[in-house]
């Protein structure tokens, strides 16, 4: 296991910001295989939701964010439509799931300097029948000029990416593909209890042996689902937080960074993900280690994801993530539960801020009979570096 201390982000001391402030209120709307609807709509649905979640009014709001790749209701479309006429701070990423949790820490930092009082943090996208990630027609549009290398060679989507990173993981380190199986049966055990999710009948390891292949070594069970869906959180001020409706949580920590992306680095080393530099200046702002936390809701677009945040934020030791989920510690009720309320791979796929929400609903004790018992500390993170290097996450805890 990696130990993680504030030496190794000596040059900064962001302390003063833990626990400033807090996410209030979280919304969702139907994650939906075909929402039938605008992602304006579903934006402010979501958005509304979080704020009687809070027991916040639309007046309130003095701050909205969110990130997208042309793919969603944009900050100009949204404000209007919640009857917002004075917007005193945005922040508007363009980005997937690499700014799911960065974009949080950013509004958290707005609130916390005293720049907005309440800001919302949206994501919300028709990715299974709308425009997704900038595609048009069917076809992905070239996000970034160093496509045009890698696409001529099959890499035109995702899962290509990450199945390189996998493989090696594989070569190097013994890594199964039973182990990856291990992530999707582990998470659709949590996504049974989770009224939510998209995908809720339990699987087995033969179950994921026998779905097809989509890029090897990932199948289909190892992949997420693409998923029409809005969701919504509130950050105010953790002192105004302890007299609205919900239990207290706060934000211990935040971090991100760009490092070596995928093939944008020749000869990189593809089982290290840029969550390995966010992560000493994560728990050095939080004042935290690995071995503090309770709940890990992990970006996983893919299930070699999984492990790859397993070895990188320090819950083992780089190449024993393989073991580690197999020995069944990431279950419920193994000493890290991950994924608790199914993950993308089986409630849905928003980009990283239903991690977010699913920690709060953790930490507050509100999970249903998904629950964590005692969590107290819960770590969301964002896509951890493939394919474009850059990467973040979130620390919360019980107030």
């Amino acid at each position: 296991m990696t130990t993680y201390s504030s030496a190794d982000v000596s040059n900064r001391d962001l302390r003063a910001l833990r626990d400033r402030v807090a996410v209030a209120g979280v919304g969702w709307t139907q994650f939906s295989r075909s929402s039938g609807r605008t992602t304006t709509s579903m934006a402010v649905e979501a958005i509304t939701a979080a704020l009687a979640d809070a027991g916040l009014e639309r007046s309130d709001v003095d701050g909205l964010a969110t990130h997208h790749v042309r793919d969603s209701a944009a900050l100009h479309e949204v404000t209007p439509a919640l009857g917002i006429d004075d917007l005193a701070w945005f922040d508007e990423e363009f980005g997937g799931g690499s700014r799911a949790a960065v974009i949080v820490g950013h509004a958290a930092t707005a609130v916390a300097a005293g720049l907005a009082d309440c800001v919302v943090v949206y994501r919300s996208l028709n990715g299974r029948t709308g425009t997704r990630m900038g595609a048009s027609g069917g076809e992905r549009t070239l996000l970034s000029s160093d496509l045009q290398f890698s696409q001529p060679y099959g890499l035109l989507a995702a899962a290509a990416s990450y199945a390189i990173g996998a493989r090696m993981h594989m070569i190097r380190y013994g890594t199964t593909a039973d182990q990856l199986g291990a992530v999707a049966v582990t998470q659709r055990a949590n996504a049974v209890e989770n009224e939510r999710a998209l995908m809720r009948t339990p699987i087995t390891l033969e179950d994921h042996r026998s779905s097809r292949m989509i890029a090897d070594p990932f199948r289909l069970l190892d992949c997420c689902l693409e998923t029409d869906v809005a969701c919504a959180i509130v950050l105010t001020t953790a002192e105004r937080a302890r007299d609205l409706r919900q239990p207290v949580v706060t934000l211990k920590g935040w971090a991100s960074a760009i490092g070596p992306g995928d093939l944008d680095h020749p000869g990189g080393d593809l089982t290290r993900s840029t969550s390995s530099l966010v992560a000493p200046r994560l728990y050095a702002m939080a004042g935290l280690g690995p071995e503090d936390v309770d709940v890990a809701e992990l970006y996983d677009a893919f299930s070699f994801a999984v492990l790859l945040h397993l070895e990188d934020y320090g819950f083992c030791a780089k190449g024993e993530a393989g073991p580690f989920v197999a020995s069944g510690a990431i279950a419920r009720t193994g000493s890290l539960p991950v994924n608790t309320h199914g993950g993308f791979l089986s409630e849905g796929y928003a980009h990283g801020l239903n991690h977010v929400c699913e920690a709060v609903s953790q930490l507050r004790g509100q999970a249903g009979t998904r629950q964590v018992e005692g969590a107290e500390i819960a770590l969301a993170t964002a896509m951890p570096g493939y394919p474009t290097g850059a990467s973040g996450a979130v620390l919360l805890g019980r107030s």
